[in-house]
Formats: C-alpha cells, structure tokens, sequence
C-alpha cells in the first residue's frame, strides 16, 4: 500500500500564467513531483525489504534516498499552494496578514531585506535545489535556508512555509538558463494568505522540537 500520494493541483495549469507556461506546470506536477511520490513509496519498501532479509549492504544509499523523495514530495506539495494568480505585492495588515508582516520585518530588518536573501539564496543555489523561508522554533524567529538538491544546509526542525523551486525543470522550457528572472518572477505569485497560515500553524506547534522532553 503506497505511503505517499500525489496531492490535486489547487488550481488549473493556466492560472500562475503568464509567470509559470501551463506546460511547465503540467509537466512540473504531473511528472517531476508524481515522481518524487513513487520514489518515497519505493524506498521504503526497499527498506523494508532490507529489514526482512537482514541485509544492510544498501542503508546508505537508501537513506539517502528516502530523503531525497521525501523532502521533493514536501517541498513540491508545500509550493503549490505557495502560488496564485492573485498574489504578488507583499504581506500587509490590512490584507490580515500583519502577523507574517510583522515577523518578516522583525526577523530581517525590512521586507525588502528578506526578498533580497530570499532570492539570493534561491537564485544561487549550487546546481539544483530551493530557496525556503523557513520558522525555526528554537528561536521563534524565521530564517532562509538553502536546499540543496532536498538535502542540506537546514536547520534541524525548521518548519518551511514559503519555497522557492530553483530546479531546472521549475522554469526551463520558459525562462531558459535566467534562474535569477524566474526568481524575480515568482515574487508575482506569492500567496500571503497561505504562508502566513503556515507561519501561524508553525508557531502553534512551537514545543515540536523537543531539546528537554
């Protein structure tokens, strides 16, 4: 029985256009993120298979594995409601997001210091991998972390809410090469309404990480 499954769109494929070409988002859902799904629910049980028969001659590749999967299935399912077509702008109280608002400024002196490590992060990301603004509970504040093809460079029980895909397939076949324009370009369809629910569930869950159970 499959452990995981690919989530519905929450839209239809033209409504991030002209940001994101319906065929990038077809091809980005349908295919790269059902792919994600199916290796998680193989790895595992490959694992299990493994854990059967007592041979542990593979753990390593397939631990790394199970986190690559895994991480691309949580990464993709969080940034797709990430996205609408009537975002943009940035988090404002009178759109009732004054808490995000409130946080980003505190964590990172402006908003418009926080879209500029934001987009540095993702745009410079070594080969594949993401750009996340993430709540870290350790500190109740919020930071951006670099992902590195799923894997690396985050904070052990940082809880991400907003995320930038910086992997080719996320723009190629419309921006070609120009990472940095398809970053600036994804500013345009940011749905606050959403990270900011994140952000509220991420606090509520504050005592998650439990350093002193």
């Amino acid at each position: 029985m499959a452990v995981y499954t690919l989530p519905e769109l929450p839209y239809d494929y033209s409504a991030l256009a002209p940001v994101i070409s319906p065929e990038i988002i077809e091809l980005h859902h349908d295919k790269h993120h059902a792919a994600y799904v199916r290796g998680a629910n193989d790895t595992l049980e490959q694992l299990a298979e493994a854990r059967d028969k007592e041979q542990w001659g593979s753990i390593n590749g397939l631990e790394k594995n199970l986190a690559f999967h895994l991480s691309g299935h949580i990464l993709h399912s969080i940034y797709w409601h990430n996205m609408t077509g009537d975002g943009g702008g940035e988090p404002l109280a009178a759109d009732g997001v004054g808490d995000l608002a409130d946080a980003i400024a505190e964590s990172f002196g402006s908003f418009a210091g926080f879209k500029a490590q934001l987009t540095k992060a993702a745009a410079t990301t070594q080969g594949s991998g993401w750009g996340v603004l993430a709540y870290e509970p350790l500190s109740g504040r919020l930071i951006v972390e670099q992902v590195y093809d799923h894997q690396g460079n985050v904070g052990q029980g940082s809880i991400p809410i907003l995320v930038f895909d910086a992997w080719e397939h996320a723009f190629y076949l419309q921006y070609k090469n120009q990472k940095v324009d398809f970053i600036d370009a994804m500013w345009a369809v940011v749905n606050w309404q959403d990270v900011a629910r994140r952000y509220e569930a991420a606090k509520s869950r504050a005592d998650v990480l439990l350093l002193n159970p």
